[in-house]
């Protein structure tokens, strides 16, 4: 396989939160219809890796799981670092393309999101998205760390060799923080909403929901939970 042909990494991050009643929702965004990639489809919150993600300096900053924890997760085909670079390529793709930052402070204790800094991330947000900062620089900036026990591995799909464009994507699965709420739309997301598992999966069957077969699957396994809670414990989210 050349490097042309070698699928680009990637990571999602599949949203989860409470609902008023018993169960939890899933958060599902369109992607605008002129996206070369899925474009229209729903699907969760990801993207490529890159470099910056898995830098001594990024790992660095980052808590809740090393890299060699990482490695045992994936696979020894994975370096440690490169291995980690997947939960952080989760933490940054989330936080660019839905504005939900899955950080800690320092010491691993909750992010403290206070108005005046709620005010600096969404400048900060855009100052990430044109590139006059990085994510590293701008949790620095904050004195944040990723939290990556906020991020459970859930599955691994690969796109077929018969597609131009390969990806291997490692899904992961993370509770909404509290105090936070995703973005309605960005730059990658032309509509967004929260929705059951179930009622997911009723509006696929409609044609309402245009998904390819990993969101499906995905959704497919969380309608077997019943609580949020239980979902978090049978994939270790926390731990």
């Amino acid at each position: 396989m050349t490097e042309i042909d070698k699928p680009k990494q990637a990571a999602t991050v599949i949203l989860l939160r409470h609902t008023e009643a018993r169960g939890f929702e899933v958060f599902l965004t369109r992607r605008p219809d002129g996206l070369p990639i899925l474009g229209g489809m729903y699907c969760y919150p990801g993207g490529t890796v890159t470099k910056a993600d898995f830098t001594p300096r990024m790992i660095e900053r980052s808590t809740g799981l090393t890299a060699k924890q990482a490695q045992t997760i994936l696979g020894a085909h994975y370096s440690p670092g490169e291995a980690i670079g997947l939960w952080i390529t989760g933490v940054r793709e989330v936080f660019e393309e839905v504005g939900v930052l899955l950080a800690a402070e320092p010491s691993g204790a909750q992010l403290k999101l206070d108005t005046n800094r709620a005010a600096r991330l969404v400048e900060k947000h855009a100052a990430l998205l044109n590139k006059s900062t990085s994510f590293v620089e701008l949790l620095e900036s904050e004195k944040l760390v990723c939290d990556l026990a906020a991020l459970a591995h859930f599955s691994y799909w690969q796109t077929p060799s018969q597609f131009a464009m390969r990806f291997d994507t490692r899904f992961f699965i993370a509770a909404l923080p509290a105090g936070q709420t995703p973005l309605a739309t960005s730059y990658e997301v032309a509509h967004s909403l929260w929705l059951t598992p179930d009622h997911a999966l009723q509006m696929f069957g409609r044609g309402e929901l245009r998904v390819i077969f990993p969101t499906f699957a995905a959704l497919r396994t969380l309608a077997d939970f019943e609580t949020l809670e239980n979902v978090l414990r049978e994939f270790g989210v926390g731990r």
